[in-house]
């Protein structure tokens, strides 16, 4: 018989719901704010209190796009491998508002360093949570 499948060590500390439908992916992009960066682009539409108790909304929600320009198969899931990655470690976090995110990879996300991706990833958070503010402010 087989050994027990040890557990998986991704999945740790706290979890963000994913954006899965389209129509989420569309309304982030017409009704938030974007901002970009060399690694990757950020939407952001805040949910407000209503639309949170109304439809029972986690939170915060996540979403990953990464085109077709951008590469073939292997190296776009490698792309939304280090979005999913960067928004484990950051969003969770750094995420002021409860909101729908939206993560949209680029050409240049295959080739930037963590460290440098890292930076741009907090740089994007910092300026939609700013334009939020002055918003709503």
């Amino acid at each position: 018989a087989c050994p027990p499948r040890p557990p998986r060590c991704r999945n740790v500390g706290a979890r963000l719901a994913h954006l899965k439908c389209r129509s989420d992916f569309l309304r982030a992009r017409s009704e938030g704010r974007s901002c970009a960066a060399t690694g990757l682009v950020l939407q952001m539409r805040a949910h407000d209190e209503d639309e949170l108790k109304a439809d029972g909304l986690p939170g915060s929600r996540v979403g990953f796009t990464v085109s077709r320009k951008v590469g073939g198969a292997v190296v776009r899931n490698r792309v939304k491998r280090r979005l999913r990655a960067l928004a484990r470690e950051l969003l969770v976090e750094g995420a002021r508002a409860p909101g729908d995110y939206v993560l949209i990879g680029r050409k240049a996300t295959v080739k930037r360093s963590p460290a440098a991706l890292r930076e741009d990833f907090r740089r994007v958070l910092r300026k939609v949570d700013a334009d939020r503010e002055k918003v709503e402010g």
